[in-house]
């Protein structure tokens, strides 16, 4: 075995050796998954080929995909889900936070009070919106019925329209403590002294808040809403529970169609390439958010206090 000549060879060594265990744990879980998905992309792979093994097809699954009639639809359909759920995720969170970190009587028991949506189980919670949304006895079909707004019970996730917009505020519902709390943990960070100063100058709040607390917590918000874009965009178990992907497909995201692909289907190699293409586009939109972020930030001063 070769030995180490000098200090900083020994240095490296060690360090590659504490690293190793992790390096292999990532390899196996987070790796070989990617290229063994990327590699069924280009087969025939299925539930008949699974004894005597797949094709390679080249990019006829590639092609299938992005030709087919509905699979512009439901990108379309995805980018409208993310965007709708992170706004309100981002402005809720936004006015959530500014009030925790406010100086009101219980805002003690007003933290405390956010946390359940986050804390309970995705699915438990979305049984419960299951219950809420129920036409014969959910509360909010004998709360419209009973104040006038519709004649008789009505089932939410009965039709396309209630159904995606229902599934919307179950994710906001479920995602909005978490932006709350990282917000208010980037707001708690901003120097006391920066807002001591700008209120012996008379500047209202309003000014302060726009002025002082965006501009220091804007970081968090830019990784906040980056973070909370490739999670709706990869969300599952929402849509799944209230919808299953219906009514005829009005909740069909990416991720539903490619479930619905390779496990209702048994069409691994056409699901595979749902999920390669799924990488990429979540990888192009990561690309171009932060680019036009890192514009806005130079441009705008973020990360500083504005003037």
């Amino acid at each position: 075995m070769l030995k180490p000549k000098t200090k900083s060879q020994t240095t490296t060594m060690f360090a590659w050796a504490l690293i190793a265990p992790a390096a292999m744990v990532m390899f196996w879980i987070v790796l070989w998954p990617l290229y063994e998905t990327f590699r069924l992309s280009f087969t025939n792979s299925n539930l008949g080929t699974l004894m005597g093994g797949a094709d390679f097809i080249g990019w006829e699954n590639y092609e299938k995909a992005i030709g087919g009639r509905k699979f512009p639809a439901i990108v379309t359909r995805t980018f409208y889900w993310m965007f709708l759920s992170v706004g309100f995720k981002m402005i809720l969170g936004l006015i959530g936070a500014t009030l925790l970190a406010s100086n009101i009587r219980g805002r003690g028991l007003m933290r405390a009070l956010v946390m359940p949506p986050w804390i309970v189980p995705i699915a438990i919670g979305c049984f419960g919106w299951v219950w809420l949304y129920n036409g014969h006895f959910g509360l909010l079909s004998n709360f419209i019925e009973m104040v006038g707004i519709t004649d008789g019970p009505f089932s939410f996730l009965a039709y396309k329209q209630s159904a995606f917009y229902s599934a919307v505020v179950t994710d906001v519902w479920i995602g909005t403590p978490m932006v709350t709390l990282f917000f208010l943990a980037a707001m708690q960070g901003v120097p006391k002294d920066l807002y001591e100063a700008a209120y012996v100058d008379g500047a209202s709040r309003w000014y302060r808040f726009r002025r002082i607390t965006l501009p220091q917590i804007m970081p968090t918000i830019v990784s906040m809403a980056l973070l909370s874009a490739i999670w709706t965009f990869n969300s599952f178990e929402i849509i799944w529970i209230l919808t299953e992907g219906g009514p005829r497909g009005a909740t069909t995201t990416l991720i539903i169609d490619t479930f619905k692909t390779a496990i209702f289907n048994y069409k691994f190699g056409a699901g595979a390439t749902r999920a390669v293409l799924v990488v990429l586009i979540l990888g192009v939109f990561s690309v171009l958010y932060l680019t036009v972020l890192g514009r806005l930030s130079k441009k705008y001063g973020y990360g500083g206090v504005q003037k």
